[in-house]
């Protein structure tokens, strides 16, 4: 009777939140003295790669003499990747995008004063301690401006699965410690909830505070973060 009692009670609790947390059930479908439990988890490692984007911005007298300044510079920066190992797949540059430029004075119509051209390139960087390098190099061929610099790891994949089978077990963990807790047992798995999680964000590469840092050491690499997080209703014996 104390059981019956106490399940019937926890029924009626976890079935109101099961309807703030998920919608989507209705209490007549969880009819049953159940559980719910959310399970989260979480792994943390230090990146090993970077993925950059950088630019070359160039304005000429004419669209074709902007457009050859803006070739030659992202074709001796892929020509520098090459040589450095880095393979065509690691490399992704954008079309180009010409612009006129005009000058304007009051109470005058504007006049053309050039074209801006500019392109863009996206490019893996899977050693790490090679990325102050690379940037130097861009910057040489005539890319004068980095975009973004993401942080990543080589091993997503892996380490999204260890995220998912942590959120796994904390669900089993929430759920025998809960049943425990109110003296009642689990009946087994009667639903599970799982929803794939966004792919995972690079983090943002950030600049030390200290001037006196060795200039390779004054990148902040920080950590990549992977995360994931399961619904899990049990059963409960009566």
């Amino acid at each position: 009777m104390k059981h019956a009692l106490l399940a019937g009670l926890l029924t009626t609790t976890l079935a109101t939140t099961a309807t703030l947390v998920s919608p989507g059930l209705s209490a007549a479908e969880l009819a049953f003295a159940h559980l719910e439990t959310i399970g989260v988890g979480k792994v943390t490692v230090a990146p090993d790669m970077a993925e950059i984007n950088v630019e070359v911005t160039v304005t000429e007298a004419s669209a074709k003499a902007a457009k050859d300044a803006s070739d030659v510079a992202v074709a001796g920066f892929i020509a520098r990747l090459q040589a450095a190992g880095i393979t065509k797949d690691e490399i992704q540059s954008a079309n180009l995008n010409l612009q006129p430029q005009y000058h304007y004075e009051k109470d005058q119509p504007p006049k053309l004063s050039g074209y801006q051209a500019s392109r863009q390139l996206t490019v893996t960087v899977k050693d790490l301690p090679r990325l102050n390098e690379i940037l130097d190099s861009a910057l040489e061929e005539g890319l004068n401006k980095v975009n973004n610099i993401g942080l990543r790891s080589s091993k997503e994949m892996e380490y999204a699965a260890k995220a998912r089978q942590a959120a796994i077990e904390d669900a089993k963990q929430k759920a025998r410690s809960l049943a425990q807790g109110f003296e009642l047992k689990l009946d087994g798995v009667w639903q599970i909830r799982y929803l794939e999680q966004h792919p995972v964000q690079p983090m943002m590469l950030r600049m030390a505070a200290k001037a006196d840092y060795e200039i390779s050491e004054s990148y902040q690499y920080g950590k990549v973060s992977f995360e994931d997080r399961v619904e899990v209703v049990y059963r409960l014996k009566k």
